[in-house]
């Protein structure tokens, strides 16, 4: 019997470093960052990555956060 997959909704936040590398994170799953050349390619890399977290968080049974809120704070500094 194939098992049901499931959706997950998480924000993505793509920064671009110093030499151009667009890196991407998703805050939620802790350690689940990856990297491209453009943003539409460090989109589908995030992607991967993140499923690739939760197949691995599924088979050890660990657990899976579930995000309350995403919102930007303006800081004058």
């Amino acid at each position: 019997m194939k098992k049901k997959n499931h959706s997950y909704k998480l924000t993505v936040v793509i920064e671009q470093d110093e030499d151009g590398v667009f890196v991407a994170t998703c805050p939620a799953l802790q350690g689940c960052y990856t990297q491209g050349q453009s943003q539409k390619e460090a989109m589908k890399n995030i992607r991967d990555a993140i499923k690739l977290n939760i197949e691995a968080r599924k088979k050890t049974g660990d657990h899976l956060p579930h995000e309350i809120s995403a919102q930007k704070v303006l800081v004058n500094a």
